[in-house]
């Protein structure tokens, strides 16, 4: 089979287009068929060795596909069924293994292009916006990437709570993607201070939480826009990582800091299940839309991860095999 591996940490040249031999399924493990996968900042942090993994490696922590065969004792799924994936490195591939803890059924109802684009990025705005803090339909929120993956589904969601929701992002072709999903007030970065803005949009209160996957270079900023009491959801970095700073500015509001993770809001299969219903019900009754305009060959796996760290992409950014 065809995959991307990964023998030293680096840039996107490090990622070669090979021929491997196709794995056997283990106890407890599924082999997928890959049909789409879906490409996010966490394969680049992998690829650079932010996040370390053993080398070689193939990247990708998402997927949907077909089973092609089960290993001893798998009773809950069947060469044949339609599956999906995330938290589970090795999907930048023809085929790939899988516990089958990781792996959720596709219905009919939804496509694998949608499964693949919704399943990492869609858990990480449930879980952001109804369990890290649970947004109330009087809160004002501030979500930056507004245009990104996890930053249109997020907008979608809260906006479905109810709450007002204030974005910020690079370009007006962003701006406009953003009020489509639903923000009530849209900032663009590049021609205006944030900071100011929010506090001139919240007649200077500021808002109950920001949610933010740029990190360093929107992270003081964005502990000014909250008003006393605010939680600080800090889920990424794509801009580089936080400086170290003294735990005793956040006494300044009684600011909540937060650094979560995907993997501790799906700790249980009810929990990964419950979420991922969630989304494809979403999808199905048309709740949730999705927005992949960015489909690369899986060769091309080295300019999919130039393009997304350059945030040229907008949405979701998808291979195929």
């Amino acid at each position: 089979m065809k995959a991307i591996q990964v023998t030293t940490p680096g840039g996107p040249e490090v990622m070669e287009y090979r021929e491997v031999a196709i794995p056997t399924p283990k106890p407890g493990e599924a082999l997928v068929r890959i049909k789409s996968i879906g490409v996010n900042f966490i394969d680049i942090y992998h690829r650079e060795g932010r996040y370390p993994l053993p080398t070689p490696f193939t990247p990708g922590s998402e997927a949907a596909g077909v089973v092609e065969s089960i290993g001893d004792g798998v009773t809950e799924f069947k060469p044949g069924d339609r599956v999906a994936y995330a938290l589970q490195v090795g999907s930048y591939a023809e085929y790939a293994l899988v516990p089958v803890s990781r792996l959720v059924p596709i219905p009919d109802s939804v496509d694998d292009d949608r499964a693949a684009a919704v399943l990492l990025q869609g858990l990480t705005a449930h879980y952001l916006c109804y369990s890290t803090y649970s947004v109330k339909p009087t809160d004002t929120v501030l979500i930056h990437a507004g245009a990104g993956g996890v930053g249109l589904l997020l907008t979608q969601m809260i906006r479905q709570i109810g709450a007002k929701i204030i974005t910020t992002v690079s370009t007006e072709e962003k701006a406009q993607l953003s009020r489509q999903a639903g923000a009530d007030e849209v900032i663009l970065y590049t021609q205006q201070d944030f900071e100011t803005e929010v506090m001139r949009i919240t007649n200077q209160s500021g808002v109950q939480v920001v949610y933010d996957s740029v990190g360093k270079t929107t992270f003081d900023k964005s502990l000014a826009c909250l008003r006393p009491r605010g939680y600080m959801v800090l889920f990424g970095a794509s801009s580089g990582a936080v400086p170290p700073f003294d735990p005793l500015h956040l006494s300044k509001k009684s600011i909540f800091l937060t650094r979560p993770t995907l993997g501790h809001y799906v700790l249980t299969r009810d929990e990964l299940l419950n979420r991922t219903n969630d989304l494809f019900q979403w999808i199905a009754e048309g709740k949730l839309q999705l927005q992949i305009e960015h489909v690369y060959r899986l060769a091309e796996a080295t300019q999919a991860h130039k393009d997304l760290a350059a945030r040229i992409t907008t949405g979701k950014v998808l291979l195929k095999p």
